[in-house]
């Protein structure tokens, strides 16, 4: 089987690899020297100019998060609703703005992640520390076991969508254009926005904040917070996880209820990916929205919640 032979190979976990994560080995410096050279974004420009880019930078924040959360994450990690051909090509493009490693990978890792969630086979396992289920998991090999029980898994359904399969053909270009060409040009065109701003601002910072909001649910959404669904797990619910990576913080619920395409009870709470979803639901590019029923949580909750909801 493709999960067989593509799986998990025996490589450093340098990078950004895997689930609420990013990817290849040479990252994990770049992302010391990015951050060396933010402070050189803030060069001074007229107050109008330095508030069109920052909406610019948040947009491109926006979008980033997107191709992570309602992307790699809840489309193709979990499957928890259909999206059509136009929205997958959007969300792919967006994945590689994101520069989190590729879909197939991202996804990949991510299902690990669920299966065998803070053991040795987890890729970020939280009962390491804090430290490093945030970013140390990036620069050590992987555990033996995270390759080895990676490799029983199946993962061929992803590689059967062709936008995944272009996607990985074509990252490392693709990451190049989304992540820094588009982010650094389009304010330098439209607007005059020098390029040096523009590339610190809109593709460096909003890229390093992007990052480390993402590993606050591997790392903070893991450790701090209350278990309404189930206290025998790590996975909390935490709320500024929720408000940085719009919506992914009701972490003790998704990992309850994995399927859920909203990964919260409530949806209309502050959850702008479930917004985007339903959005998207509405203008017919999304079918077959998965959702636990109310009885089930409710009886989840009485059986083995912590008693905080």
């Amino acid at each position: 089987k493709i999960g067989m032979v593509r799986g998990y190979e025996p490589q450093s976990g340098l990078g950004l690899a895997g689930s609420w994560g990013a990817g290849k080995g040479q990252r994990g410096l770049s992302l010391i020297v990015f951050s060396a050279d933010i402070p050189y974004a803030l060069l001074p420009t007229t107050q109008r100019c330095v508030l069109v880019l920052c909406l610019s930078a948040y947009f491109c924040f926006l979008m980033t998060a997107l191709g992570v959360t309602a992307g790699a994450h809840r489309l193709w990690s979990h499957r928890s609703y259909k999206a059509k051909l136009p929205l997958r090509i959007f969300l792919a493009a967006a994945n590689s703005m994101a520069f989190q490693n590729d879909i197939y990978e991202w996804s990949r890792d991510h299902r690990v992640h669920h299966k065998y969630s803070e053991t040795d086979a987890d890729p970020h396992n939280a009962r390491r520390g804090f430290f490093f289920s945030h970013i140390g998991w990036l620069f050590v090999r992987k555990h033996r076991d995270v390759i080895e029980k990676g490799r029983k898994l199946d993962f061929t359904d992803l590689l059967d969508d062709p936008v995944v399969r272009f996607q990985r053909k074509y990252y490392k270009s693709s990451v190049v254009l989304m992540c820094f060409v588009i982010p650094t040009i389009v304010p330098w065109y439209l607007w005059g926005e020098s390029l040096w701003n523009a590339y610190f601002l809109a593709s460096i910072l909003r890229y390093t904040i992007s990052l480390n909001v993402t590993w606050l649910v591997n790392s903070a959404a893991h450790m701090y917070g209350n278990r309404p669904y189930d206290k025998n797990i790590n996975p909390r619910q935490n709320t500024l996880v929720t408000l940085g990576a719009i919506g992914e913080g009701f972490h003790n619920y998704h990992h309850t209820f994995p399927f859920d395409y909203s990964a919260s009870e409530l949806g209309l709470k502050f959850n702008p990916t479930t917004w985007f979803i339903d959005f998207m639901f509405w203008l017919g590019l999304v079918t077959d929205r998965k959702q636990a029923p109310k009885e089930m949580i409710q009886a989840r909750k009485e059986r083995t919640g912590d008693g905080s909801a």
